[in-house]
């Protein structure tokens, strides 16, 4: 564990590390940007250049080792001039985007411009010109005007996915990123390039020119999208959710998140939900809408009073371990089942994060379902329902329905009982088929409640609230204390501002309040 000074402040490090890694564990700022923590050192920038004590040349600190007494420092005169002409140097064919590029108000660029630079440029040459809005395959568009070489983008192909899609073509200032031909960058973690490009030239097709970022908060959570349970960060407003980008777990994810999970945000917004409650009884033609969720929940108390020991209870493994245990705890019945998507496929494993298991919490349900000494077998649900032992079903359904190939097989199965109440977030076509009398709660995303899921690891992991996408709808919890015929327990009041801010729904914001920058509210002063 050598010790060395940086800056003035003695720091121990692991034997073996780089000076670029002591100085993140001092939190000290320095320039670079090819450096990734998360991929090989290429050493190609050249910013993030140092004066180390009894060395006559200034070193690279990404590629320099550190060793027992070492004397580092990057605020010297000749350090930050070198480093404010190696920026001039990369910025020499940039082009002026700024206004109409998507990574403005999260560009490494004008961070570190604003923090090493502030130089006036010598640059009078017209710029090299590039290809621009180069579409590189399904996913990510490239301009490469913007791009600066540091082949984050060209060693993640290589090290992480190892697609080997990218590469550096051509010499001198007329080098280019681009794919091989006849190979597109088409695999599941394409989109990573994205967020390791320093600049703005790889952009998501699916975020291009939707937000501007400083319109954007963000929130730590959990992937829904499989067991892997990635950590990540969730970007949205009062319009909804945005994008969804990866951060750093060393047990879970690493760096990294798969393609599939990052548009799991799409199914928390109110174009794909169930806003209110709606209800369909046995005879007539068409549902009632636009229902009030907890009274909807209250209606369906009454069948499931009548039901007695005939209800039934099927659980998806999308929801919290807490929601499960109260769900258990007041619904009186030990015909509980659990619908496994697919369980042929939950072995299969990419080799790097995305599982076959498509459920955050399957695990947790497991757990539940152990403590409450429930055990039961899923055939004897479908047999249940022919001979009439069960005539009332209550369905925890998925949230993702992507996933769930086999919902119109489901709905068919379980609509033939002759009341079926089905807890969901989003809605669907399929549920037109239900022939019997039917109750379908609006159900709150993943976005809009806290709990904890337990990835396939056995590993635990808090998730929080957000934002409130769709005011009216329930948490299982919730649900389960109406359907029980109980109250749902008061919380803790929250102030009158944190109340607005987190339940107002889009439909309620004004012209006025609909964009602000949201960065204001948690930057320091320029």
């Amino acid at each position: 564990m050598p010790k060395c000074t940086i800056n003035g402040q003695e720091v121990e490090v692991k034997d073996g590390s780089t000076i670029m890694e002591a100085f993140s564990k001092l939190n000290e700022g320095i320039a670079h940007y090819c450096y990734h923590p998360g991929l090989s050192v290429a050493g190609v920038c050249r910013l993030c250049i140092v004066d180390i004590e009894g060395n006559p040349r200034p070193q690279i600190a990404c590629n320099t080792v550190v060793t027992e007494g070492m004397k580092i420092t990057n605020k010297s005169e000749k350090i930050k001039e070198g480093v404010k002409w190696v920026l001039d140097f990369h910025l020499i064919n940039h082009p002026l985007d700024c206004p109409i590029c998507d990574q403005a108000g999260e560009c490494g660029l004008q961070d570190q411009y604003m923090q090493f630079g502030k130089y006036s440029s010598e640059m009078a040459e017209p710029k090299v010109k590039k290809h621009k809005v180069v579409d590189l395959g399904p996913t990510v568009v490239l301009d490469s005007e913007r791009c600066i070489l540091c082949a984050r983008c060209v060693r993640f192909t290589d090290e992480v996915s190892k697609t080997n899609e990218l590469g550096l073509f051509n010499r001198g200032d007329r080098t280019e990123i681009g794919t091989f031909a006849g190979k597109p960058l088409d695999n599941n973690y394409s989109l990573n390039t994205v967020d390791i490009c320093p600049v703005g030239a790889l952009t998501s097709k699916d975020f291009r020119f939707r937000q501007r970022v400083w319109y954007l908060k963000d929130s730590e959570t959990v992937c829904t999208g499989c067991s892997t349970g990635c950590n990540v960060k969730v970007y949205y407003n009062k319009e909804g959710a945005f994008r969804v980008k990866p951060i750093y777990n060393e047990k879970v994810n690493g760096y990294w998140m798969c393609d599939e999970g990052r548009f799991i945000y799409q199914w928390v917004n109110r174009e794909f939900r169930l806003l209110k409650g709606r209800k369909k009884t046995q005879g007539q033609n068409g549902w009632q809408e636009d229902i009030e969720a907890g009274a909807l929940a209250q209606d369906a108390h009454k069948a499931i009073k009548a039901a007695g020991d005939k209800l039934a209870v099927v659980l998806t493994g999308q929801y919290s371990t807490h929601e499960y245990q109260t769900l258990l705890k007041n619904l009186p019945t030990k015909k509980v089942y659990h619908w496994k998507n697919h369980p042929e496929k939950w072995e299969e494993f990419d080799g790097l994060l995305n599982r076959g298991d498509k459920n955050p919490n399957t695990k947790g349900l497991v757990k539940a379902l152990s403590e409450a000494s429930i055990k039961t077998d899923w055939n004897e649900l479908a047999s249940g329902i022919k001979s009439g032992a069960i005539t009332t079903v209550i369905v925890a359904g998925p949230e993702n329905m992507a996933v769930y190939g086999d919902l119109e097989e489901k709905i068919q199965m379980i609509g033939a009982a002759p009341q079926v109440i089905w807890a969901t977030a989003c809605k669907s076509n399929l549920f037109d088929k239900f022939s019997g009398n039917v109750w379908l709660l609006p159900m709150k995303s993943y976005l809009e409640k806290n709990g904890s899921f337990i990835n396939h690891q056995g590993l635990e992991q808090n998730f929080k609230k957000a934002t409130t996408i769709v005011s009216e709808a329930l948490t299982l919890e919730e649900a389960s204390y109406l359907l029980s015929g109980q109250s749902i327990p008061l919380p803790k009041v929250p102030s009158v501002d944190t109340f607005i801010e987190t339940n107002r729904r889009p439909d309620q914001v004004t012209l006025e309040h609909r964009k602000k920058n949201e960065f204001v509210y948690k930057r320091g002063s320029l």
